[in-house]
């Protein structure tokens, strides 16, 4: 299955979709967050400092006054280099989901019916930490929806094969140390098919790979619809 067909069939259908989160990320105020090499401020942080990069996080947000901040799908970030989970033969910076920031415990919800396709902590050092991935039906086509940054808590009424309805709450988001030390949000992903992965599923590309994962990981923002995201620029 290509993602163009997906993609299609998410964009007609988006209207339908419910919120993941509490926020109308149309209605309120919300940062965008740029986490590229072009960003001033964060070439000042040392991103192994996790405190200091938290606080930039949450500054952000207090500074203006809002209650939510967004990450953008298929950023070239630098925020990486902290973490050898990235490294390696190929060094992954291409984002593949959306990120929603927001305090610990705010309610993630399913934005259409499915079920539990897997869940798992993921819970090396700036891994995903709790996760769960969601199995979908739409137009006949199965796709995959998955959340990553959980509280551990989020995990403990799972089952493979649970019924998920639209809207109902599938989970919390998890606390700085249970996400394995990242600022707490929400990692937001569309994925086509899982290819045998169970409970996890690469969130970042390499560059020399962004084609192949883009093509598996169409916009989730064919889901979220947060205008925002259509007047910014990577």
């Amino acid at each position: 299955m290509s993602s163009q067909s997906l993609a299609d069939i998410l964009e007609k259908n988006q209207e339908q979709f419910a919120a993941v989160t509490p926020y109308d990320l149309n209605k309120e105020n919300v940062v965008i967050f740029d986490l590229t090499s072009k960003n001033e401020q964060l070439n000042q942080l040392d991103l192994n400092d996790e405190e200091a990069f938290t606080n930039y996080i949450f500054d952000r947000l207090k500074n203006n006054k809002v209650d939510v901040g967004i990450g953008k799908y298929d950023e070239d970030r630098q925020i990486y280099k902290r973490s050898e989970v990235f490294s390696g033969s190929k060094v992954r910076s291409i984002h593949l989901g959306i990120d929603i920031w927001a305090v610990n415990g705010t309610p993630v919800f399913a934005p259409l019916p499915g079920k539990v396709h897997s869940f798992k902590n993921n819970n090396a050092h700036a891994d995903y930490g709790p996760t769960i991935i969601l199995q979908h039906e739409l137009e006949g086509i199965q796709f995959f929806t998955l959340y990553g940054h959980l509280s551990v808590q989020s995990l403990g009424d799972k089952t493979i094969g649970q019924e998920v309805g639209k809207g109902e709450q599938i989970a919390t988001l998890g606390s700085y140390e249970e996400n394995v030390h990242w600022p707490p949000h929400l990692h937001f992903q569309v994925i086509d098919n899982m290819d045998n992965h169970f409970g996890d599923y690469p969130g970042v590309a390499a560059k020399s790979d962004r084609y192949k994962y883009i093509k598996h990981c169409p916009d989730p923002n064919l889901i979220l619809g947060i205008k925002a995201l259509n007047k910014t620029v990577s």
